[in-house]
């Protein structure tokens, strides 16, 4: 991996969220109102208070100005102050990201397991088979996520008690929540990984593999599973975004704490810095998975170096 190839990813990953934040900052300016006062909230509106919050925030100053000092407090990781809280937003950001990362690790990691039992067992084989697991597919991924956790919630936690309906704490209470999403994924994934294993598998390492005696669960699994997830990569931009909507949905439902309730408070309640924390981290976390899909790219298909570097 050269040093220039990552210099320009950096680079790349720094105009990112640059120009997010400056998306994020130049919205303030197309909200109705004053955004001074939609800060503050319906109470402790005193004159004082507006005139400080003012001086904090560079809302007494031009706009460059204010823009210089938003990039430079930015730059030094300070994301403001939610005045509606009083507390810094990282400190909000941070109370909350662990359940957001939890619920939507897992259910990932369940959608990509399902996802590779179904190509592995599905791949290449019986048209019956391999049309049913299709069908099922198209249903997953074409139900919306809040329908599928409503549908869980409905059996499994107020027919047959067997999972908390609402709450974050404990492993049953991650249960329904990691599946929705798992769900809401798995369809996707499973399309993908079959239809890339099916290349795969008419590939001569293939035929070659057979003819040395080399098992069909082996060639499926160490050979053409490997081949079949690149394609998969090319999803992790797409994944993330689902992941972050799908904690929105998820934290909503299952009343779960997290990034996705904190955004709709934020939006709810008009508490722009918040708002404007969570963007610059959506930014953040989709340029690192950028950044770390091209380093995987190289991992998992190495002939992709000389092209990429």
């Amino acid at each position: 991996m050269s040093w220039g190839w990552l210099l320009r990813r950096l680079l790349l990953a720094f105009i990112v969220v640059i120009g997010s934040a400056t998306a994020a900052f130049c919205a303030l300016y197309l909200l109705p109102g004053d955004p001074v006062r939609a800060m503050l909230g319906p109470t402790g509106q005193t004159p004082q208070i507006i005139a400080q919050v003012r001086h904090e925030t560079g809302f007494d100053r031009p706009v460059l100005p204010r823009y210089g000092l938003f990039l430079a407090r930015l730059l030094r990781g300070d994301l403001g102050r939610s005045y509606q809280l009083n507390e810094p937003v990282s400190t909000v950001i941070g109370s909350q990201i662990w359940s957001t990362v939890e619920v939507a690790l897992t259910g990932f990691l369940l959608a990509l397991l399902l996802a590779v039992l179904i190509a592995v067992i599905t791949a290449a084989r019986r048209p019956v088979l391999r049309e049913f697991a299709s069908t099922v597919e198209l249903v997953l991924a074409s139900i919306p996520g809040f329908w599928i956790g409503v549908l869980l919630l409905t059996f499994f936690s107020f027919r047959w008690h067997l999972f908390p309906a609402v709450g974050g704490a404990g492993l049953s209470a991650l249960v329904l929540p990691a599946a929705t999403l798992a769900l809401t994924l798995v369809g996707v994934f499973a399309q993908v990984l079959r239809e890339g294993m099916e290349r795969a598998l008419e590939e001569p390492f293939v035929l070659s593999s057979r003819a040395r005696g080399v098992g069909e669960t082996t060639v499926r699994v160490r050979h053409a599973l490997r081949h079949a997830l690149i394609p998969m990569v090319t999803l992790s931009g797409w994944v993330v975004g689902a992941l972050l909507s799908g904690a929105v949905i998820i934290e909503t439902i299952f009343s779960r704490p997290g990034l996705g309730r904190v955004l709709v408070t934020a939006v709810d309640t008009r508490d722009l810095p918040v708002i404007t924390g969570v963007v610059v981290l959506s930014a953040v976390v989709f340029s690192v998975v950028s950044i770390a899909t091209d380093v995987l790219y190289r991992i998992v298909d190495p002939r992709l170096k000389e092209n990429r570097s």
